[in-house]
């Protein structure tokens, strides 16, 4: 579990696509360097996220570290983009007395988005956004949360077509990589989890209701269905 709030800015020091005989298909290595401040207690399994993405480590020394990543990982993240020299927000998974500044993050990414604007507004930048996947604009909802490569923020406004609006203070420009992006460039996106817990529940309550002929919700239909049938009939 992470709260979206970035520690440092690390390197991509090595991009590998591992061999497919080894690997299972696809998947990748990479190795972070000027990573020191997340490594002084760092452990071998230890996750970090790296913008926004859950990775274990699988090895590291004082300044940098190595995660294997599933081709799953790369296809709904922007881990293809990624380069000799890419830069890359990192966040440690949090400890025992960590304030929780930003929201839940799981460091699941849902999908990718596109920078479709970037407009000076003062001290900040308002960063507009497209999704990869419509299917995720239902649990966009202005001021709520969300994390933009592995970065907690919150959403500002929406537009008719699900362009959705962030505005990043002068600090966080400071601290995290997005100022680094132009338009066109791609974000990992991981929703607030809350909205998907809640339809969810409502799914399986609702299927439940609807497989019980003597729950409240079955007679409700059977009343308006019969009641639809009788008013066709007398037409």
């Amino acid at each position: 579990m992470f709260t979206g709030i970035v520690e440092h800015i690390g390197t991509v020091a090595e991009y590998k696509e591992l061999d497919e005989t080894l690997s299972g298909g696809n998947g990748v290595s990479v190795t972070i360097k000027d990573a020191a401040p997340v490594l002084s207690d760092c452990h071998i399994g230890d996750s970090i996220a790296c913008n926004g993405i859950c990775l274990t480590v699988t090895e590291f020394d004082s300044n940098s570290f190595k995660v294997g990543i599933s081709p799953e990982t790369v296809s709904r993240t922007d881990i293809s983009s990624w380069k000799t020299g890419t830069k890359v927000n990192l966040e440690r998974a949090v400890s025992q007395d960590v304030r929780f500044g930003g929201h839940y993050v799981q460091g699941h990414v849902d999908t990718v988005a596109t920078i479709k604007s970037r407009t000076v507004d003062g001290n900040s930048i308002v960063f507009g956004f497209k999704l990869g996947e419509q299917s995720y604009e239902k649990f966009i909802v202005e001021k709520g949360f969300i994390s933009l490569d592995g970065t907690s923020l919150t959403v500002t406004t929406i537009d008719d077509d699900g362009t959705f609006y962030i505005a990043m203070i002068k600090h966080t420009q400071e601290h995290v990589i997005m100022p680094l992006k132009q338009v066109g460039d791609l974000v990992n996106v991981e929703v607030d989890v809350t909205g998907k817990v809640i339809e969810k529940q409502i799914e399986v309550h609702l299927q439940a209701q609807i497989a019980d002929s003597k729950s409240s919700l079955s007679q409700l239909i059977g009343k308006i269905v019969e009641e639809k049938v009788r008013n066709a009939l007398n037409k």
